[in-house]
């Protein structure tokens, strides 16, 4: 590195940044798909059950409620008010796995003592149950469409599919070796569904064929704690231990991608969309675990959009269709639900359509007033107007606040940038006025119209910063320039002989820690390389 003077560049308007600082990676800046994720104000309200909330479902119909299980109970909440509206306690054990028909009118749940029912969600009454597992159900699901017709499994590792209308058992479709905890219904076809299982395999069934077993066997590699079918049909979503997997079922089980940013088990999936209930931007999965966090992950480009933290361990996840609400269920009980406000809702806007809902009839814009070129305000129009969404931004450039030694540097005052640096005491501004002296060729001038008081402060900074490695590649090479240059004035100076022994000492120490550093590795290295070979 060269340290002379011959030209200087032109005038800067801009502070200057010691080049040695290492850089972040992580931007601070917010995209807008995580502020879209994070505007659902996860704490906004908090409903406390008994006990671990184990499953959350959404009703496909208007307004959208959903409902949650917990103990031997299942509730239901509303998804305007986030508040219960009625209670399910006709369970003799544990309830587990609620859902509703396409219809949104009935609702299914299974339980620890083997039985599946279905209920009237407005009467609450128990109208089917449905025996025949000899162990703890843990999924009941409807098919996408298909009114007539469950399909349900337990701890027994046996999937069955049941007539709802008549009360009987269709058929039993076996193949799992353990506990089968998970299942979901294709968005495409009501006779084919998918089912998880604790002996690691993910199964698709077609109760058309059911006789030949399953029609496709996946190894997830761990513990199946959830499956989810993504809306195309063609792919499914596996979570278990700590990743989350994509599959091709078009292409015969293909794996495309496993997501693994969690850090304990993955317990809960559900599909979540970017929209406003008119149109939607874009599916995503939403993962939640026993570490707390909820994370959405695009599977159309395999990244994770989003991550957001919870006080404890989660359970359950889901998302409503018409994309205003997400709940999250908590193992203490917690459930954490949160709705998106409409920017017109936020700004209290009052929407034709809310007002013929309410009886309103549709309510009219107040007329604007017509500015005229008499008129004061007509020359400050626009000012306060904001973007419209197709706008181009040309952003105002901000103001920037310059150091006294930026505005030293901006005037060609070169040693007073570097004395005012000095004088300041903070390393990292005085090594950036080095550097920028360093491009201008004017570092060892600077040094060397130095007065006596002036150079003492120089040797002192040396004498602090110069064994640092973050600060050592440049500040070693100018004190031995420093002291070949100055020579005459520290030989006649009692107290810039100090600063240099005192420099001398510590460079001293500082090589023979290297030196000592160097010996321990030859120590280690040939037993590392013993170690590897083994």
């Amino acid at each position: 590195m060269e340290i002379d003077t011959q030209q200087e560049p032109l005038n800067k308007t801009f502070p200057v940044k010691p080049k040695l600082k290492p850089t972040s990676k992580t931007s601070k800046s917010q995209t807008p798909e995580s502020k879209y994720w994070k505007s659902f104000k996860p704490n906004s309200t908090k409903q406390t059950l008994i006990s671990s909330i184990t499953n959350l479902s959404f009703s496909p119909i208007s307004p959208h409620d959903f409902v949650a299980t917990h103990s031997a109970s299942v509730t239901i909440f509303s998804s305007q008010t986030l508040e219960p509206k009625s209670v399910i306690t006709s369970f003799k054990d544990t309830a587990t796995s609620a859902c509703y028909r396409s219809d949104g009118l009935l609702l299914a749940a299974g339980c620890y003592n083997g039985q599946v029912q279905v209920f009237d969600v407005k009467k609450r009454s128990s109208l089917r149950r449905l025996s025949g597992h000899s162990r703890p159900v843990h999924f009941v699901s409807y098919p996408f469409a298909d009114k007539l017709h469950l399909y349900s499994g337990g701890d027994d590792s046996v999937v069955k599919y049941w007539d709802v209308m008549n009360e009987s058992l269709v058929c039993n479709l076996l193949g799992h070796k353990d506990y089968v905890r998970c299942g979901a219904g294709s968005p495409t076809s009501d006779d084919m569904f998918v089912t998880g299982s604790y002996d690691h395999t993910v199964k698709v069934w077609d109760v058309r064929v059911s006789n030949v077993g399953s029609m496709m066997s996946v190894d997830h590699g761990a513990p199946v704690e959830d499956v989810i079918y993504l809306p195309s049909g063609g792919l499914i979503a596996t979570a278990g231990g700590n990743s989350v997997k994509i599959w091709d079922v078009i292409g015969g089980g293909k794996l495309l991608y496993s997501m693994e940013s969690h850090n304990k088990t993955v317990t809960k999936l559900c599909v979540g969309k970017i929209g406003d209930g008119n149109g939607d931007f874009g599916n995503r999965i939403l993962s939640v675990s026993l570490d707390g966090y909820l994370k959405t992950f695009d599977y159309s480009t395999f990244k994770i959009t989003s991550s957001i933290r919870y006080p404890s361990s989660l359970m359950s996840v889901a998302f409503s269709p018409d994309c205003s609400t997400r709940v999250v269920g908590a193992s203490s009980g917690v459930l954490y639900a949160g709705k998106r406000k409409s920017k017109d809702e936020s700004l209290g806007i009052v929407k034709s359509e809310w007002g013929n809902y309410l009886g309103f009839g549709a309510v009219d814009e107040p007329e604007k007033r017509v500015l005229r070129p008499s008129y004061f305000r007509y020359f400050h129009r626009g000012q306060s107007e904001k973007p419209s969404k197709g706008d181009y931004l040309i952003m105002r450039p901000k103001k920037v606040k310059l150091a006294e030694h930026d505005k030293l540097l901006r005037k060609f005052h070169h040693k007073e940038a570097l004395v005012s640096a000095l004088k300041a005491k903070n390393p990292e501004n005085v090594v950036a006025v080095m550097e920028e002296l360093v491009s201008r060729k004017k570092l060892l001038k600077c040094v060397s119209n130095l007065d006596v008081d002036e150079l003492g402060l120089l040797l002192t900074f040396l004498q602090r910063y110069s064994t640092m490695p973050r600060y050592a590649g440049i500040l070693i090479l100018l004190a031995k320039k420093v002291v070949e240059n100055r020579i005459d004035d520290i030989s006649g100076s009692e107290g810039l002989k100090v600063h240099i022994r005192n420099l001398k000492r510590l460079v001293m120490e500082e090589m023979r820690i290297q030196q000592s550093l160097q010996e321990i590795q030859g120590i280690i290295s040939p037993l590392l390389k013993i170690a590897g070979r083994r």
